[in-house]
Parts: C-alpha cells; sequence; structure tokens
C-alpha cells in the first residue's frame, strides 16, 4: 500500500523559488490513508516571520498547527512554503492566525484544527494568539 502523491508539486522539487507573496494557492494536501481513525497531527513552525502593518518592523514566532485529519492532509513542504511567504506580509498577529487557520481549513477540511501564533516580545509584550475549528 502506498501513499498517493500524483498531485503534489513541491516535494521533491529540486530548485528553491520562494514565494514573495502570501497564497492559499501553495497550499497542497495528499489523501489521508487513515480516514476512519481520529488522530492528532502537529506541525510546528519556529522561524515565523511576518511584519508590523504600522511600523514595518518584522515580527517572528513559532507556528503550531495540530490537526485531526480527515480525508486529506497537509504536505509539510508546501506549508513551509506558504508560511516563508508571509516574510514581506505587513499584518497583525491576530490577523495572521485567523488566516493560517482559514486557509488550511480550506487547504484539507479537517476534522478540527488549532492554530497557535506564539509571538517574540515586542516593546515588552508577548503577544500568543489562538484560533479553533471543529468541523
Amino acid at each position: 500500500m502506498f501513499d498517493d502523491v500524483s498531485d503534489l508539486k513541491l516535494l521533491g522539487k529540486s530548485k528553491t523559488e520562494y514565494p514573495s507573496k502570501v497564497s492559499p494557492d501553495l497550499l497542497e494536501s495528499f489523501p489521508n490513508r487513515f480516514p476512519n481513525r481520529d488522530y492528532w497531527v502537529t506541525l510546528i513552525s519556529d522561524e515565523f516571520t511576518s511584519l508590523c502593518p504600522m511600523t514595518g518592523q518584522p515580527d517572528y514566532g513559532t507556528i503550531v498547527i495540530k490537526y485531526k485529519p480527515d480525508k486529506r492532509c497537509i504536505e509539510s513542504k508546501s506549508l513551509k512554503f506558504y508560511l516563508f511567504s508571509y516574510r514581506q506580509e505587513p499584518t497583525f498577529m491576530e490577523t495572521v492566525v485567523n488566516r493560517i487557520l482559514d486557509d488550511l481549513v480550506n487547504a484539507c477540511s479537517p476534522k478540527e484544527m488549532i492554530v497557535v501564533g506564539k509571538f517574540k516580545p515586542r516593546g515588552g509584550v508577548v503577544i500568543e494568539v489562538e484560533a479553533h475549528y471543529k468541523k
């Protein structure tokens, strides 16, 4: 029994061309071989960067994505490219976490998903944003 990779475009590609604009079209998914079983997948990116929409200064943080797949799973290389595309995006932390959740839900229609943004302190204040989805 093999995993279906026929729809994946980024995985295995040798030349890396990083995106300069955020697009949910960057996200790819593959069929879940165990759709009748509830299990959690956790993806952690500890090098997330976006820009403050007021000052243009970078915001650094960790994005934690935890989800119960239904029929499809998120492909991790496409997620890396998608998250990387935020490096030039001016957006508030609250907006970015909810936007990531919406885009991921649209990409794989999970049974349940949580996205957490744990951002580095700026001005002495730590911001952590957590957004939930349940089918």
